[in-house]
């Protein structure tokens, strides 16, 4: 019983920081372009005309 008075802080302490990195990933933009990355694997970057 003693260990939850330890496991249930650290718990607490360990979801914050989730959701506090969650929430930072959110407003530095990291989910702004969810499909650009797929779609720049498919592009081969032969947009210039040959001469």
């Amino acid at each position: 019983m003693n260990t939850l008075i330890f496991l249930i802080p650290i718990a607490l302490l360990l979801g914050a920081l989730g959701l506090g990195a969650f929430l930072w990933s959110l407003k530095s933009g990291q989910y702004d372009d969810v499909e650009g990355a797929a779609w720049r694997v498919l592009d081969d970057g032969d947009d210039r005309p040959g001469p």
